[in-house]
């Protein structure tokens, strides 16, 4: 279970890193060469490096990792003093259906099912959008669920800024500068992903409250939309180097996490 762990957070901070380079040549090289600055970018970037349909193997394997390891906290209880508690399971459940996914998505496009894995962020976010706002009160539904997902983005920003991962982690296996290392990559990168989660929820927030669900959008158009504001490129790069700075925490995650 340590190694399904372990590999499972190796394997989300490649794909942080690959969204986070992507962002970066969307910054400064127009439309990043038409990739998608999201998992399915991710997963195409990948796919055409040597060895390329191996490492999406690998990478999917490992996902399911996470996910097994995640089900068992859910059922059995994980490390630490609040373990067992109520919301701790709740969340580890969470995750495991988010990696089941996330999981199986890989694997699809490791054999072929190119959209299954590639598909864009913004396309799927926009069809999910107009079919809730189709539903009675789904206007309402849409900004409810908008609005949630600010509060988790901005819960996310505060609690990378307070440094609350470090309960997760072997703190007295590290050394001096591990433990620095870690506090800067955590605390830039839960800082950014924590922004670009907020930045989308609002989006889906003006898209509910116009009735327009083109207005919501993915992680790409999201990112994008950074590059529109004044100084943008640089922002677009600063929150660019941010996910790729939480896939270097994932990293150290791998290596120091607390199971």
């Amino acid at each position: 279970m340590a190694v399904a762990a372990r590999s499972g957070f190796a394997a989300r901070g490649l794909l942080h890193v690959l969204v986070g380079v992507i962002a970066l040549r969307i910054a400064f090289g127009g439309d990043g060469g038409g990739q998608q600055a999201d998992r399915g970018g991710a997963l195409e970037e990948l796919a055409d490096r040597p060895l390329g349909v191996a490492m999406l193997w690998a990478v999917g394997v490992a996902l399911a990792g996470m996910a097994l390891w995640r089900l068992s906290e859910a059922v059995f209880g994980g490390a630490g003093p609040r373990a067992g508690k109520p919301s701790k399971r709740v969340g580890a459940a969470i995750q495991c259906v988010f990696y089941v996914f996330l999981s199986f998505s890989v694997l699809a496009y490791a054999v072929g099912s190119r959209g299954s894995g590639s598909g864009s962020s913004d396309r799927s976010t926009q069809d999910v959008t107009a079919t809730a706002l189709r539903w009675p009160g789904g206007q309402w539904l849409v900004g409810v669920g908008g609005a949630a997902v600010v509060v988790i983005g901005v819960w996310m920003a505060v609690r990378a800024l307070r440094k609350k991962f470090r309960r997760d982690l072997r703190l007295d296996a590290m050394s001096p500068m591990a433990r620095r290392i870690t506090d800067f990559f955590g605390v830039v990168g839960g800082t950014a992903q924590g922004v670009v989660f907020a930045v989308a929820g609002g989006f889906a927030v003006v898209a509910a409250a116009r009735h327009r669900p083109g207005e919501a959008k993915g992680v790409d158009d999201t990112l994008r939309a950074f590059r529109d504001l004044p100084a943008g490129p640089w922002l677009l790069a600063l929150i660019a180097l941010g996910l790729a700075a939480f896939g270097v925490f994932s990293w150290c995650s791998a290596r120091w996490q607390r199971l």
